[in-house]
């Protein structure tokens, strides 16, 4: 099994995906807008695939740090979600995920809610393996691994 200081750092970029679906009916709640359950759903697949792209391997939801929903998503909106890793321990990483809820007929956009997910790499046998580290392109993304550290470390804490 290799160890992590022994594998290649990857920018921040090489991790982002994009998930965009259209919200329909079946996704509603009691009050007719989008069940937040559902938002959940698409964020942790966001970030689990953030993750997969960085290690290259199977990973595991491990906690969903955050996820706080400042705006109502509706029916009829396209959500848009942005997934980037934005933390590696040795076999952990932070998934940082936008959401973007955008009237298709208007293009007017609304950033709903934003959501750190925590994941673990897993090798073929369901073991956690070594991940590679994070390697910071731009001042943006020294500030995000930054943030992203001390939420670990509060999470560290409160073990």
């Amino acid at each position: 099994m290799p160890c992590a200081s022994t594998l290649s750092p990857k920018p921040i970029s090489a991790s982002r995906v994009t998930l965009s679906q259209l919200m329909h009916l079946e996704h509603a709640n009691l009050l007719g807008n989008v069940h937040g359950g559902w938002i959940m759903k698409l964020a942790d697949e966001a970030g689990a695939l953030a993750c997969m792209r960085h290690a290259q391997t199977k990973v595991v939801t491990v906690a969903i740090d955050s996820m706080t929903f400042r705006e109502p998503i509706r029916i009829g909106d396209l959500v848009t979600l942005n997934a980037e890793v934005a933390y590696t321990g040795r076999t952990s990483m932070e998934a940082e995920v936008h959401v973007i809820a955008e009237n298709p007929v208007t293009g007017e956009q609304t950033h709903t809610n934003t959501a750190y997910l925590v994941y673990v790499a897993l090798d073929d046998d369901g073991k956690p393996t070594p991940v590679p580290p994070l390697k910071a392109e731009t001042e943006e993304d020294k500030r995000k691994m930054t943030d992203a550290l001390e939420r670990q470390e509060r999470r560290l804490q409160k073990k």
